[in-house]
């Protein structure tokens, strides 16, 4: 597969958002397991997780320990695959998610993130989501607090603007290896983010990377789904809109790597086969002009 790099870790060009195994409507253990080996067989190595990505209350941590386990259960073994988990949002069990960025809650979360990774470090720690009640230079300094103390080796932010990541940058220097935001063909307003992190280096890791493609137009007569040239294209090629999707992720940056969910072993092998995609500039410039 191709690979491409965050910090000094070259991982697959395509990851997995391990999210969806996890909360509302999640698969049962069995079956989420094997998505997350499908997705392994087919090469990916990055799997993009965090504490808070659970369904109950009481249950923090469930995607982090559901990721040890289908690495311990892996023929492949798990050392060339890179864990990136979050900490800074929790999910009282109600459907509903809010923010701590405080220096301690960050600590605690990384130490949980540890236990249940069952890791001395972790290979990229990202601050989830900055706490408007708490200085942001506070919140990434936790982070670099986490770096001096060994608990990970690399660190990176989620749902942030251009000032906050000159500002982490300026606190964490090249240990800010990620930047974590919304981006996909409806919603384009992380452009900025993402042409800054090209410039700084940074790999940019788009989460939601599909959003706006809805069902594949392969699904039959029954599919309802809006078309779009994403569609157009794919029906063109012979293959799904969200394959399409990826590969026009690619195209933007080679520091760009897409997380796509999944929560069945066939959409996981499919996301991976997206990397071998090269579109055209004529469909480039068709997808681009799609937003």
């Amino acid at each position: 597969m191709l690979t491409r790099r965050i910090g000094t870790a070259d991982v697959s060009a395509i990851g997995l958002g391990a999210m969806p195994l996890s909360i509302e409507g999640r698969p049962d253990r069995a079956s989420a397991i094997a998505t997350v080996h499908a997705a392994l067989d087919a090469g990916i190595t990055l799997i993009d997780t965090a504490d808070s990505y659970h369904w109950q209350a009481g249950e923090r941590g469930h995607n982090e320990a559901l990721l040890a386990q289908a690495l311990a259960t892996w023929p492949g073994g798990g050392s060339g695959v890179l864990i990136a988990t979050k900490g800074g949002r929790t999910r009282p069990g109600d459907g509903s998610w809010t923010v701590n960025g405080g220096p301690g809650h960050i600590r605690r979360a990384c130490e949980g993130s540890l236990r249940r990774l069952g890791v001395e470090a972790i290979g990229l720690y990202q601050l989830h989501k900055p706490d408007p009640a708490v200085p942001w230079s506070d919140s990434v300094g936790a982070l670099r607090d986490l770096l001096d103390a060994g608990l990970v080796r690399a660190a990176g932010i989620s749902n942030v603007t251009c000032d906050q990541i000159h500002e982490a940058r300026a606190i964490l220097g090249d240990s800010l290896v990620s930047v974590q935001n919304r981006y996909n063909p409806q919603h384009r307003d992380s452009l900025p983010e993402l042409r800054l992190c090209d410039r700084l280096g940074i790999a940019f890791l788009p989460w939601s990377p599909l959003g706006g493609i809805a069902r594949s137009s392969l699904d039959g007569p029954g599919d309802t789904s809006p078309r779009t040239p994403f569609h157009a294209v794919a029906e063109e090629r012979g293959t799904t809109p969200q394959q399409i999707c990826l590969a026009w992720h690619l195209s933007h940056s080679r520091h760009v790597i897409p997380i796509p969910g999944a929560t069945r072993p066939e959409s996981a092998r499919s996301s991976a086969q997206a990397a071998s995609l090269t579109l055209t500039r004529e469909e480039l410039d068709r997808l681009d002009n799609a937003g």
